[in-house]
């Protein structure tokens, strides 16, 4: 493992991922306009199909350790064909969500891939991770990702990344045996400038063709970087139109072209009848919503609140409610394949809901630590309602929103239900008090006014 190698480097404000910090100028409409983003619902009922019901309170799915293929794709909204959006623009999903689990409430922990990934990789909150305080964090080996406990039982780890980020010794390859990046790529910090869809499938599809790889239990992950801004038109998907939610579209056709490819490829291999496939996002993104495009800075749901599809042999196709997060992730993906949770980990496993079983109703705790470019957010969805701190502390803003009433978080009902506030505010403080907040490192300024003066690693004391 490698720590971090960027602490003496800096960054500029702008860095990959990030928008302008300062409010945007509202996005051009689209063509057709976005679907409102899926309501929350108070419950974390499974709707069940006809087979989740004739075998309610049974174990009904138990297909034994499988084989986890993680797919996660750059700022892909939840507004999806599945989910009511109008436009066509990703048949492949959509065809793959009519055969698996779909979780309809499901949000990334927060807005930003430079710490959502670390989330999905350790079942813990950014805050409570060892890490740089830029806005390009790396985390160094004192973490524990949960591909290194795979690792270490002997589970062939494999990996295929496509933005030089997840090159530059940030740490995110601990427990990979393969670490492999896309050919061509160049390293710009403020956005993404190349298309490689194309080319992520089918180095995927080369791994998981060697014997090498997929002889014993194995986890492979690759991040589909399109549509990331810059947002590319591309002549073979259908042309939405030329404003910014249109070239999106376009481009998320694209990529649910290039992964319909590997899925394709996917489905003949002989390793497919015990593999788990999941496929979510890293966060979503903003075309003029609350004053801004892209993403980062916020927790408002165009950013959070992404899409969760879950298939695996003999699994029944369901739509599951409730309010679930990316700490949930990691939890999942070991008991998929058959190993131990840490105690660690902050979330808790999906696959009771997998089975059909209603699972207890929790509410979704959201966060943005602060970094060199960021000012922190927190954030609780509980129910249909949903509370932003801006800052850590009440004292320093909160907004309440009904999100049943209002999805696109356009009223603050805090002051005309105060008690509500109060109590949502009481139980995001309540859920921190519980979480070991770790300072990050590296002797920058923070955009909350704080040092990053924290550890790299344990003290001795609390070994």
């Amino acid at each position: 493992m490698q720590l971090d190698r960027s602490l003496v480097l800096g960054l500029p404000l702008l860095a990959f991922g990030c928008s302008d910090p300062t409010p945007a100028a509202p996005a051009e409409p689209a063509q057709a306009p976005a679907a409102e983003q899926a309501t929350a619902k108070p419950t974390a009922a499974v709707d069940k199909t006809a087979k989740h019901e004739a075998a309610a309170g049974k174990r009904r799915w138990a297909p034994g350790p499988l084989n986890v293929i993680m797919l996660t794709i750059d700022a892909l909204r939840t507004d999806m064909p599945w989910n009511g959006y109008s436009r066509p623009i990703a048949p492949n999903l959509t065809k793959l969500a009519s055969r698996a689990v779909v979780f309809d409430d499901h949000r990334s922990t927060t807005s930003v891939t430079a710490q959502s990934l670390p989330t999905v990789l350790s079942g813990r909150f950014t805050s409570s991770l060892y890490r740089s305080g830029y806005f390009f964090a790396g985390y160094p080996d004192a973490n524990e990702f949960f591909p290194e406990l795979l690792q270490a039982q002997g589970v062939r780890t494999m990996a295929v990344q496509a933005h030089m980020y997840f090159d530059r010794g940030k740490g995110l390859n601990q427990g990979f045996d393969v670490w492999q990046m896309v050919d061509g790529i160049t390293y710009n910090e403020k956005t993404d400038e190349h298309v490689t869809s194309e080319k992520t499938a089918a180095a995927m599809q080369d791994l998981l063709s060697k014997a090498e790889n997929t002889s014993g239990q194995f986890f492979a992950w690759t991040h589909f970087m399109d549509p990331h801004h810059e947002y590319v038109k591309h002549a073979e998907s259908p042309d939405f139109g030329s404003g910014s939610r249109d070239v999106y579209d376009n481009e998320v056709h694209y990529t649910d072209h290039h992964l319909g490819e590997f899925l394709a490829f996917a489905e003949k291999q002989p390793w497919w009848k015990r593999t788990a496939l999941i496929i979510t996002a890293d966060h979503g993104e903003a075309f003029g919503e609350h004053g801004r495009n892209q993403h980062a800075h916020e927790l408002y749901e165009e950013l959070v609140k992404v899409p969760l599809l879950v298939y695996a042999p003999g699994l029944d196709a369901a739509h599951v409610k409730g309010n679930h997060t990316h700490l949930d992730l990691a939890p999942t993906i070991l008991e998929l394949m058959g190993k131990a949770t840490p105690s660690g980990m902050q979330g808790r496993s999906l696959v009771p809901a997998l089975r059909g079983e209603t699972m207890p109703e929790q509410a979704a705790t959201l966060e943005l630590a602060a970094d060199n470019v960021q000012a922190p957010r927190r954030a609780i969805v509980d129910g249909r309602y949903k509370l932003i701190r801006f800052g850590t502390k009440a004292a320093q803003g909160e907004k309440l929103f009904d999100l049943a009433e209002d999805p696109g978080e356009k009223r603050d009902l805090s002051r005309e239900q105060p008690e509500k506030a109060a109590e949502l505010s009481r139980k995001l403080d309540q859920r921190f008090e519980a979480v070991p907040t770790v300072q990050p490192f590296g002797g920058m300024r923070l955009k909350d006014g704080s040092v990053a003066n924290g550890p790299q690693k344990p003290s001795v004391a609390s070994l």
